[in-house]
C-alpha cells in the first residue's frame, strides 16, 4: 500500500488587535467601499508589540496538536513557512521547536512568500513518503504588517498577521496528500517583492507590488496548477469537495471557482476577515473549515497559492 501523509488536525491563531477598513481610512487616502470593491477585505488582525512570528506559530501549533490528539513530543519534523522570521537566523522553526519543548528531530524554515505553506506541505509530505519522518508539523506564520509601507494604500490595505498549522502523520491507504505541484519563475520578481534585505540594503524594506501583474499571473498560473493536480490523479473538477485558496483577493478566489464551475459554497473564504496573511492564509482557512465541520473525512480538498518570486503551487488532499 502507498505510504501517505494524512492531515490529523489543524489549528489557527489570530492576534487580538483588529484593524478595520475604516481604521485605515482615518490615516490614509482610502475608504471602506474602495477596499471591499477591489479586494473583498473588511478587516485584518495585527500582531501586538513584542508578539513575534514564533509566538503566533506556537499558538497555532498547540491547537493543531490538540485537534490531532497528539503531544509535541510526537513530532519529529517542523517545517515553518514564513516571510517574516523573528531573526535573520536561526530559523524561526527552531524557536518554535524550543517553545514547544521539543529536543529531537529537524526544524527549519521555508520561504516562498504567499505560496509558502503549500511549499512547506510538499517538503514535509516528501519527508514522510520516503520514511525520514513519521509525524510532521507544518506551519504558515506571518507578522506581515511589519513589512508594510503605511503610506502606500495599494499594499497597506491588503495584508494581515496570523498563523495556521497542520499535523501530518504517516499512514497507508487512500487518504492523505495525494500529490503536490510546485513552480517558480524568477522573471516575475518585480511584480511582488520587498525592497530590502541583509545582503542588498542592510535593512528590512517594504512590500512593493504591481497589482495588475500579480492579478494576471495569479488567475492564469493557479488555474494551470489546479488542473495539473487533477490530471496527475485522474480526476476532474467534479471530484472536488472543497477549494481552499490563498486568501489574497476575493476577485481571484471567485475567478478560480468560476474557472472550475465550483459553487461558492464549495470555496472556503476568509479574506474578508483575515486579509492576506501570506504563508498563513491557506492553513488559517483550512483550520477554520475543519474546525466548523465543513471539511469532513473523505472529502477531496484542493489547496493553492501564489506569491512573490513568482512562486506558486497546489496540493490535492483526501481528508
Amino acid at each position: 500500500m502507498t505510504r501517505r501523509s494524512v492531515i490529523l488536525g489543524a489549528g489557527a491563531y489570530l492576534p487580538k488587535r483588529v484593524v478595520t477598513n475604516n481604521d485605515l481610512a482615518a490615516q490614509m487616502d482610502t475608504t471602506d467601499d474602495w477596499i471591499i470593491q477591489r479586494t473583498g477585505i473588511r478587516q485584518r488582525h495585527v500582531a501586538a508589540e513584542g508578539e513575534f512570528t514564533s509566538h503566533l506559530a506556537v499558538k497555532a501549533s498547540e491547537r493543531a496538536l490538540a485537534a490531532a490528539g497528539l503531544k509535541a513530543a510526537d513530532i519529529d519534523l517542523i517545517v515553518l513557512a514564513t516571510t517574516t522570521p523573528d531573526e535573520t537566523f536561526p530559523a524561526t522553526a527552531t524557536r518554535v521547536q524550543a517553545l514547544l519543548g521539543l529536543t529531537r528531530g529537524a526544524a527549519f524554515d521555508v520561504q516562498a512568500v504567499c505560496a509558502g505553506f503549500v511549499f512547506g506541505l510538499a517538503v514535509a509530505d516528501n519527508f514522510i513518503k520516503v520514511g525520514q519522518a513519521e509525524t510532521a508539523l507544518v506551519i504558515g506564520a506571518e507578522t506581515f504588517t511589519r513589512l508594510l509601507d503605511w503610506n502606500d494604500r495599494g499594499t497597506a490595505v491588503l495584508f494581515g498577521d496570523g498563523a495556521g498549522a497542520v499535523v501530518l502523520k504517516a499512514s497507508y491507504g487512500d487518504r492523505g496528500v495525494l500529490s503536490t505541484h510546485l513552480h517558480s519563475d524568477g522573471r516575475g520578481h518585480d511584480a511582488l517583492y520587498v525592497d530590502g534585505g541583509p545582503s542588498s540594503t542592510g535593512r528590512v524594506g517594504h512590500v512593493r507590488m504591481q497589482g495588475k501583474e500579480v492579478f494576471k499571473h495569479a488567475v492564469s498560473k493557479l488555474a494551470q496548477v489546479i488542473q495539473e493536480a487533477l490530471d496527475a490523479n485522474g480526476m476532474t473538477a467534479d471530484d472536488i469537495d472543497w477549494l481552499v485558496p490563498h486568501q489574497a483577493n476575493r476577485r481571484i478566489i471567485d475567478g478560480m471557482a468560476d474557472k472550475y464551475r465550483l459553487p461558492r459554497e464549495k470555496v472556503v473564504v476568509t479574506v474578508d476577515r483575515h486579509a492576506n496573511t501570506s504563508a498563513a492564509s491557506v492553513p488559517l482557512a483550512l483550520a477554520e473549515a475543519m474546525d466548523d465541520g465543513r471539511i469532513k473525512p473523505g472529502h477531496l480538498v484542493v489547496l493553492e497559492a501564489i506569491g512573490g518570486g513568482l512562486a506558486w503551487g497546489a496540493a490535492l488532499v483526501r481528508m
